[in-house]
């Protein structure tokens, strides 16, 4: 993958993140973002923390924060950036994907 191929991670993405790893307690632990079939627009953005990297992984190291996509989901967030945004109705991990041509209104699921 080319360096614009690559996902990147916000400033606010990142310091929420590396807050989150600390709160886990594990050192090993990472953020892992993939992309996964289903959802009300036929894809989903999945997140959970994971202490297992696999060769394959995209590893992104932003302020602290370890991000971990896999080689399917990279295909899917190629120029994509993972994002936390707190507003009046509460806070959330957001993905800016060019390559979505149409999501839900909740922002979890997206269509290609």
């Amino acid at each position: 993958m080319s360096d614009t191929q690559l996902v990147s991670v916000s400033d606010s993405a990142a310091a929420r993140i590396a807050f989150l790893m600390d709160q886990e307690g594990d050192p090993d632990v990472a953020l892992r973002v993939a992309v996964n079939g289903g959802g009300c627009s036929g894809f989903q953005y999945a997140f959970s923390f994971d202490d297992a990297r696999q060769d394959d992984d995209l590893v992104i190291e932003k302020d602290g924060a370890v991000v971990l996509v896999d080689s399917m989901s990279q295909l899917y967030l190629a120029g994509a950036e993972i994002d936390f945004v707190e507003d009046v109705i509460g806070s959330s991990f957001q993905i800016n994907n060019p390559n979505a041509t149409s999501s839900c209104g909740c922002g979890t699921s997206f269509s290609i």
